[in-house]
């Protein structure tokens, strides 16, 4: 396959604008004549990626001449419902275009990104090795061109999500899922946001140059902002190089992080209810506020949709078992209990979860009960109450003065940005 990129960046690209794009890339990789071809878009905690769209574009062009399957990149994610889908993609779409991927079932190994390798990135934390694993129609050799979509926005694991990690973890296995949590983990969070060069980015760097290179895989990658409650595409690239990514990369930098100045003794954060639903990935709005929130500050996450821990019943046990308690309390369970070895994903993610008692993270919910929610280790507050002092319809994104004269500093739509000093 020819080297190829696509660059647009924009105020708002406009979906004329994007089909535009996505026929060119039809011309140059000369789609009609591929039989089969794959589309891996994320699943809905991405649905600001505009992916959706994008996807439902190019099952309109390419459908009508050849066979399109649609994977969204889970990981270990719960499968897409029918609401879900609708939202996301459109009603269009023939329902058994869609395929699931079950993480722990359909991948198959590559080989290995080696210990010495990963020991040099952790300057010594982490010395394993780390399996590479994807899922098994990736390889498979059915597909003459697979299309990976997503959004390229601070990420707590990766630095800046998606391009390979749309492979390697929304398409991967136990092993690349677990470690790569675990490296971005014991590396340090906090370092890793918003960076290009991170050292679990660079493991899946690894892994694609030796395992994936000659794949039929071409990646479109989005930035997106929100203007007025709604989402704006702001750049769109499609190539088969990493340059695809280091662009959106620069482009992200730019608008998805917003400096504060200084420390905010309390942040609010909304999870929308339709998208974020678990604390699994409902604490993005913990990882993209923590920078900014002050020693012995608060946080407050406003969760209307939040009706457990984990999106599968292994992880969401652990959480309830162990709990957000801190990175010293979960490297010792990661020392002394097998559970916890044998699952470093969710060790990553209680070290990442937790604030160190550095500040509290209070939990507005009403699906889980205050007894739940201590148990893992938050403060609880009814959404009923945190609604009325802090009501998302009256709040605008940053400082807001209440009605009693506190100050606090507001976050509609954490999973698309980062926050920082």
């Amino acid at each position: 396959m020819n080297k190829f990129l696509i660059t647009l960046e924009k105020d708002s690209i406009c979906q004329e604008e994007i089909e535009k794009q996505i026929d060119i890339l039809i011309d140059q990789c000369k789609l009609n004549d591929i039989k089969k071809i794959l589309i891996i878009p994320p699943d809905f905690t991405r649905c600001y990626s505009m992916a959706g769209d994008i996807t439902q574009i190019l099952y309109h062009k390419i459908s009508p001449s050849c066979h399109v399957d649609i994977m969204p990149a889970i990981g270990t994610h719960m499968a897409m419902n029918e609401e879900e889908l609708d939202k996301m993609f459109g009603n269009e779409i023939q329902r058994d275009a869609f395929i699931v991927h079950h993480w722990k079932n359909d991948t198959v190994s590559l080989g290995l990104v080696p210990k010495k390798f990963v020991s040099k990135l952790s300057q010594g934390l982490f010395n394993e090795d780390i399996e590479v694993e994807v899922n098994k129609r990736l390889i498979s050799g059915e597909y003459g061109l697979i299309l990976s979509v997503g959004q390229v926005v601070p990420h707590e694991v990766v630095g800046m999500a998606n391009y390979s990690k749309n492979i390697f973890v929304g398409c991967g296995g136990r092993q690349m899922i677990n470690k790569s949590h675990m490296l971005s983990a014991i590396c340090g969070m906090e370092k890793a946001m918003g960076v290009q060069d991170t050292p679990a980015r660079l493991v899946f760097d690894y892994a694609q140059e030796h395992y994936l290179a000659d794949l039929p895989l071409i990646y479109i990658q989005t930035v997106t902002t929100m203007k007025n409650n709604k989402v704006e595409l702001n750049g769109l690239y499609i190539g088969n190089e990493r340059t695809v990514f280091e662009q959106a990369v620069k482009l992200s930098q730019k608008l998805n992080i917003t400096y504060v100045g200084k420390p905010v003794k309390k942040v609010v954060a909304y999870l929308d209810e339709h998208e974020l639903k678990t604390t699994w990935v409902g604490n993005k709005g913990i990882y993209r506020t923590r920078k900014i929130v002050a020693d012995g500050g608060e946080l407050i996450l406003l969760a209307p949709g939040i009706r457990s821990f984990g999106e599968n019943e292994e992880v969401n046990r652990a959480i309830c078992k162990y709990g957000y308690k801190g990175r010293d309390y979960v490297l010792n369970l990661y020392n002394t209990v097998p559970e916890i070895k044998d699952n470093m994903m969710v060790a990553a993610h209680l070290i990442q979860g937790s604030s160190d008692e550095r500040f509290t993270i209070t939990y507005a919910t009403q699906h889980l009960t205050k007894e739940e929610i201590e148990g893992v280790g938050f403060n609880y507050m009814p959404l009923s109450e945190a609604s009325k002092l802090y009501d998302p319809a009256k709040l605008e994104d940053g400082y807001n003065i209440l009605e009693n004269g506190e100050e606090i500093y507001f976050v509609r739509t954490p999973a698309m940005g980062l926050w920082t000093i």
